[in-house]
């Protein structure tokens, strides 16, 4: 017997996912580390464990719970997707991008993704939120390499205004209603696990990196692929610069969860504005 393509996999968890929860998202949101309090702005209607959904990848990264949850943020029905996988846990881009294409196969129509990211840009400090406005792949390969299912759609996707303008202008409108404000820039994908060495970071400010994170480019790439609406929210874990000078002497993925979660709040009002406004 044939090994099943991407899309039947994907139907098939689609289908598991609606006989328990039978709503359609509008919006599907995914969650990056230290930020599951976002997901205390919905208001559930079920979730289901990554580890019971047939062909879903099971997130191994703390600060990643695993879960799929469904319901409604501001009267507007949503998927979120409470962590994520990603390329250094040895994962295929199809896997890293899964969640995405679930999203779509789920009926959603615009994808909000977060992550938490080192800043390059001296302008930004540790807990700070950036709008992504574009990004730099640097993890070496993507979603659209390889053999594709036509279903999902075409290989050559345009990804210039990947990360879309109105829903940026609702973000900082949002902010500004919340009392806070927002940074805006350019998010650089390493494959990680490990932190940036001082040349790298000089490299990545010389390219036009004002972040630099782990995730997020391929499923936003496969969210294009899909003529899915993108919003990029990045929260600055700590405070780099290309001159080498650091707020944290030895970074950990400990000290990245407290300042995220600790920002956690301006990013689920962030999120619970926005998608009260999005028209799907």
């Amino acid at each position: 017997m044939s090994a099943m393509t991407l899309t039947q996999k994907l139907r098939r968890t689609a289908e598991h996912v609606r006989e328990r929860v039978p709503l359609q998202p509008q919006i599907a949101i995914i969650l990056g580390s230290g930020l599951s309090p976002v997901a205390d702005a919905l208001a559930q209607d079920g979730e289901l464990a990554y580890a019971d959904l047939p062909h879903f990848p099971v997130t191994g990264v703390a600060g990643h719970r695993g879960r799929l949850l469904l319901g409604s943020m501001a009267g507007t029905p949503v998927a979120v997707f409470e962590g994520r996988v990603h390329s250094y846990e040895g994962r295929a881009m199809e896997e890293v991008a899964y969640s995405t294409y679930l999203a779509k196969q789920l009926g959603a129509r615009t994808l909000i993704v977060t992550n938490a990211a080192g800043s390059i840009n001296a302008a930004f400090a540790a807990g700070d939120i950036m709008l992504i406005r574009d990004h730099i792949n640097l993890l070496g390969t993507n979603p659209l390499v390889g053999a594709l299912d036509d279903d999902l759609g075409g290989r050559f996707v345009a990804m210039r205004n990947a990360y879309d303008a109105g829903l940026r202008d609702l973000a900082r409108r949002v902010a500004r209603q919340n009392g806070f404000t927002v940074k805006e820039g350019v998010y650089a994908a390493t494959s990680g696990p490990m932190y940036e060495t001082d040349a790298e970071i000089r490299m990545l400010a010389i390219l036009g990196a004002d972040v630099v994170g782990m995730s997020t480019v391929p499923e936003v790439i496969a969210a294009r692929r899909c003529a899915m609406r993108v919003l990029g929210i990045s929260v600055i874990a700590n405070q780099t610069t290309a001159s080498g000078a650091s707020d944290e002497v030895a970074l950990t993925h400990a000290e990245v969860l407290r300042v995220v979660t600790s920002s956690a709040d301006r990013v689920k009002r962030l999120i619970l504005g926005v998608s009260g406004s999005i028209a799907a």
